[in-house]
């Protein structure tokens, strides 16, 4: 009897399988015909979707692509500058010139992505916001706190909503390059009140260490070291370039 039911148990758990990718189908709005080939053919269809649909959504697969790009960038840190400038002397456009400012401000050649960037606002981006906002970005970067502070001022006239809390944080950094500190103190204080997060708390406890104002850096290093006590490996490397810059302060 017991062999019998063999068959029996993994035709179960087969439709088990089947019913519980149905179930994800379904919450996750995928298209019916999947419904139809899961219970038609419950094995093989669920072998299908899963890897068709459940893996490449899953926090799994999100996983594994960031440690592969991680693991990618500590071989090879220059790849996506070659490959991106050689696509741009292929052919010259707007976007292949973006995608190469974009590299070369992730690598820290900052002077270059900003020359580029600016460039790429001539034309018909020239009232591109994220464009405008990269330059900024890459200005401040490069310590060109002027130039940084024109972008961002445009970029506040045109849509004050738009990347608020980045925007705030580079422009209380662009004041504080140019030694408008009390200025540069309200608005990254304004950013913390608002926004809360750990890269608003590093960068006003930048500018209060940077001003020799210990009594309001201390508490938010407190709380900051709190924060990263907590961290994994992913969340490191997300906040590597703000950490650097606080270290540095301290």
């Amino acid at each position: 009897m017991e062999f019998l039911n063999i068959p029996y148990a993994g035709i179960g758990l087969h439709l088990i399988v089947a019913v519980i990718c149905a179930i994800h189908a379904v919450r996750t709005g995928q298209p019916m015909y999947w419904l139809i080939i899961l219970f038609l053919f419950p094995l093989l269809g669920s072998v299908v979707y899963i890897f068709a649909v459940y893996l490449p959504n899953s926090r799994l697969e999100h996983g594994a692509r960031r440690a592969v790009s991680v693991a990618a960038k500590a071989i090879d840190p220059n790849r996506e500058v070659r490959e991106a400038r050689s696509a741009f002397d292929h052919a010259p456009t707007a976007q292949n010139q973006m995608r190469l400012a974009a590299a070369l401000l992730e690598t820290g050649n900052t002077s270059e992505a900003a020359t580029l960037y600016e460039g790429c606002l001539h034309g018909p981006f020239a009232s591109d916001l994220e464009i405008r906002f990269g330059a900024a970005r890459a200005f401040v970067e490069s310590g060109r706190y002027a130039d940084a502070l024109t972008h961002i001022e445009a970029i506040r006239a045109v849509k004050k909503e738009f990347r608020t809390e980045a925007v705030s944080l580079l422009y209380g950094r662009a004041l504080a390059g140019l030694g408008r500190n009390d200025e540069a103190g309200a608005v990254l204080k304004s950013a913390l009140d608002t926004f809360g997060t750990f890269e608003a708390r590093a960068e006003y406890a930048i500018w209060a260490l940077g001003v020799g104002d210990r009594a309001k850096a201390e508490p938010q290093l407190a709380e900051l070291d709190k924060i990263m006590s907590r961290w994994n490996s992913a969340n490191r490397e997300l906040n590597a370039k703000v950490m650097k810059r606080l270290a540095a302060a301290r």
